[in-house]
Order: structure tokens, then C-alpha cells, then sequence
């Protein structure tokens, strides 16, 4: 077709090449607000089928870490821990060993700051920019564009990744140097770790209480510590609805990893202790696939199979 080209050529001079690693609960619609915002999107996951929807919308699936990133400018990856994140990164086949020099890593998992540094580290070795940027939100806020981004980094990097953040969130903010945007959210897990203990307890309490369902989540929702927390987990503590909009495992993992920072920086944390043992014990009776909510049935001592 005559002009045909030439078009499509011109379109591709406009769009950055992205590598997406990791397509679970968040990174899914992560990637897929990147691939509708225009980007030519090459995907990579452990579990090839999770990235079936994205093709079907025109991303090109890869077999190996390695081949999704050479020629990418941009590399985000969104896995689950430490453990994903050393292996995705700084494997044989992984994105440090196959990047090009000038690629803009984009890391939005939940990591030790510790991990955040060593790769970081590897990545300016081989001349590659790497910028943490963990998020604040849950599924809804993924589909929606909604994911409020913790950025830590070089401000120039930080710069150049500003049209993946506007893709995938509505704001986000430079915390600092390497490392402190994966700080902050961790100190902002800890607080979301300890309101959903929190609720569990004031829950159970109300309905020994025999207080009306409807008119303590209202009170609670509208009163001074009321917060989107307390909005989305209570009706699914009363529902017993504990499909996951964030996993209790990960929570658990999360306030591991926050008591290691505060151990490194020598400041204690009694409260957060407390509930990362909460957590801790909410796992290991086999809840860590449920809702972070799901905490109230440790707490409750109901079995799980009523969630």
C-alpha cells in the first residue's frame, strides 16, 4: 500500500520500547497502561499465560529475560521480593547481564533498600541508569492509573522515566538518592500493615459489641483515624470476602523487611513488631493467599475455610 511505511516508521520514531518483567496482580495492569498510552511493550513473566491479555492488545511476548530487554530503552519490572528481584536483575540471562548501556531501569517492587543499592550499583557499572519507584496503591489504583509512585534516584533519571510514571499513575515523588523511595515504602507498608491489625481488632470488637454493621462502618469510615483503608477493609471483613486486592504474604514480607531496616538504622519499633507477628502467624495458618484483611481471622480465631 502506497504511504503505508513511511506512517508506520514515523509512529515508531515517537514511541519508547519497553521491557515490562513480571505480570502478577500489579504488574499486569501496569503494563497494560503503558501498551495503551502507545509504547511498544515486550513482556516477560515466570508464568508465560499471564501475559496472553497483553498480546492480544499488541504487546510481544518473550521466552527469555534477556530477549525482552536488548534494544528496550526502558526496563520496568514489578516482581514480588529481594529473591525475584536478584534473580530477574542480576541473573546470567537477567537485565544488568542483557541491557545495553543508557537503558532506564524502572524498578517498581517492593525491595529492601539494601537490594535496591546493589543493583544499582551493577547497573552503573555497565552504564545502565536504574531508578527505584515502588507505588503506593492496590488493583484498583493499577487499572486505573491511579498508583502514586516513591521514586528514588539521579533527578535526571527520574525525568526520563516521567512518561512511563504518567502511563501507569497520577503523581509521584523523588525521595531522594538510590534506595529511598524502596524506605518510604516501607515505612508506608508498616502503617498499612498496622491499620489493617488495627481494624481487625476494632471489628472483632464491634460485633461482640453487637453494633449495627452499617452504622460502625460509617462512624469509623467518617472518624478521626477513618481513612481509604478503613473505607475498603471493613466491608470485607463483615462480607468474609478475602479475595486479595493485596496479598497478606506480601504484607508479612513487607514488615520484614521494614524491621531490617530499622535494625540497620538502630531505632526500635515495638508496634510494628507486634503486628509483623500478627501477620507472621496469619501466614503460616495458610491465609497468605487472602486479602491483607484477612488478618481478622488470626485475630478472631475463625477457620479459614469461612473466608
Amino acid at each position: 500500500m502506497p504511504g503505508f511505511a513511511p506512517r508506520i516508521l514515523a509512529r515508531e520514531s515517537l514511541v519508547s520500547v519497553i521491557a515490562f518483567i513480571g505480570l502478577g496482580a500489579m504488574g499486569g495492569p501496569m503494563a497494560a497502561n503503558l501498551l495503551a498510552a502507545g509504547h511498544a511493550l515486550r513482556v516477560w513473566n515466570r508464568n508465560p499465560a499471564k501475559a496472553e491479555p497483553l498480546v492480544a492488545a499488541g504487546a510481544t511476548a518473550c521466552q527469555r529475560i534477556a530477549e525482552a530487554v536488548r534494544g528496550a530503552q526502558f526496563v520496568v519490572s514489578m516482581v514480588a521480593d529481594d529473591l525475584a528481584t536478584r534473580a530477574v536483575m542480576l541473573g546470567e540471562d537477567g537485565v544488568v547481564a542483557s541491557a545495553a548501556p543508557g537503558t532506564l531501569i524502572l524498578d517498581c517492587s517492593t525491595n529492601t533498600p539494601a537490594m535496591v543499592r546493589e543493583v544499582a550499583r551493577a547497573a552503573a557499572a555497565r552504564g545502565i541508569a536504574h531508578v527505584d519507584a515502588p507505588v503506593s496503591g492496590s488493583l484498583a489504583q493499577a487499572r486505573g492509573r491511579e498508583l502514586v509512585f516513591m521514586v528514588g534516584g539521579e533527578a535526571v533519571d527520574v525525568e526520563r522515566a516521567l512518561p512511563l510514571l504518567q502511563a501507569m499513575g497520577k503523581s509521584h515523588r523523588h525521595m531522594g538518592p538510590s534506595g529511598a523511595g524502596a524506605t518510604i515504602k516501607l515505612i508506608n507498608n508498616m502503617l498499612s500493615g498496622t491499620v489493617n491489625a488495627a481494624i481487625a481488632e476494632a471489628l472483632l470488637v464491634a460485633q461482640a459489641a453487637g453494633l449495627d454493621p452499617e452504622a460502625t462502618q460509617f462512624v469509623l469510615g467518617e472518624g478521626a483515624a477513618g481513612s481509604r483503608l478503613f473505607k475498603t477493609k471493613m466491608p470485607k471483613i463483615y462480607a468474609r470476602d478475602f479475595s486479595p486486592q493485596f496479598q497478606l504474604a506480601l504484607m508479612e514480607k513487607d514488615l520484614r523487611y521494614f524491621l531490617s531496616l530499622a535494625q540497620e538504622l538502630d531505632r526500635p519499633v515495638p508496634i510494628a513488631s507486634l503486628v509483623r507477628s500478627q501477620m507472621q502467624a496469619a501466614r503460616r495458618a495458610d491465609l497468605g493467599g487472602l486479602d491483607v484483611s484477612a488478618v481478622f481471622l488470626q485475630v478472631s480465631g475463625e477457620r479459614p475455610s469461612q473466608a
